[in-house]
């Protein structure tokens, strides 16, 4: 029979409660989320997705997207700007992050925004829609590449409603939502690793893209594109 001290029991629950979460805008299965049950919230939502990838996207979670539990959280409106917000304490000196958005439920994904360097070092970050965002309910993602620590991959996911614009505002003319990459996927057994102690250097962040970092390096093995990226290559 195995026994805990208290030191030990503690020294878990601190692990529960490290690294970081999205806490708004409400995520699937989130203590912060007031639609879900008590019996179905997930106090290790801060952990990392599997290694073997049995848990991407979502943790899983997507399935309540058509639940009481997994109802829309919040309304935006393309082209507007908005904000998310992270909590936790274990920020591994940074690393790199992005938003995206999926109108199939999780199966294909759209980048909004990328932050390569910094992220998440600050609770709160501003992202902007592009103006021809498709209007509907939607899963809005934030993933995390940590800097320091175990090559990991940290996902977090809400049901959100976006409204079409009514107008336009001036913008890159790279804004259109259909010529936004993919959703840049590592670390959970799809054959493209991050390297550790530098910022990742997404090989697409697409368009809205805020640079922050004093090392970056590209991902390693066969990413997104196919393209076999060279791990001694940083920048």
């Amino acid at each position: 029979m195995k026994f805990f001290t208290l030191a030990s029991v503690l020294g878990l629950a601190a692990m529960a409660q490290a690294h970081m979460e999205l806490s708004w805008p409400y995520a699937f299965r989130s203590k912060f989320n007031p639609n879900v049950p008590e019996p179905l919230r997930d106090y290790s939502m801060t952990s990392p997705l599997l290694q073997a990838g049995g848990n991407y996207p979502c943790k899983g979670y997507q399935v309540d997207f058509n639940k009481p539990e997994g109802k829309s959280v919040v309304t935006w409106t393309a082209g507007g700007t908005y904000n998310l917000t992270l909590s936790g304490t274990a920020t591994h000196e940074g690393g790199s992050c992005q938003v995206s958005l999926s109108y199939d439920q999780a199966k294909t994904w759209k980048v909004v925004h990328s932050w390569i360097g910094q992220c998440p070092l600050k609770p709160t970050w501003s992202f902007t829609l592009p103006n021809d965002t498709p209007a509907g309910d939607a899963i809005f993602s934030w993933t995390w590449f940590n800097k320091i620590g175990n090559r990991e991959m940290y996902m977090n996911c809400a049901h959100v409603t976006i409204k079409a614009r009514t107008g336009f505002a001036a913008r890159s003319p790279s804004d259109p939502y259909n010529g936004r990459p993919s959703q840049f996927v590592a670390n959970v057994n799809n054959g493209c690793g991050t390297l550790e102690g530098k910022d990742l250097l997404f090989p697409n962040p697409g368009p809205d893209t805020d640079f922050s970092s004093s090392g970056t390096a590209p991902p390693t093995g066969t990413c997104n594109t196919g393209k076999r990226f060279a791990q001694p290559l940083t920048v």
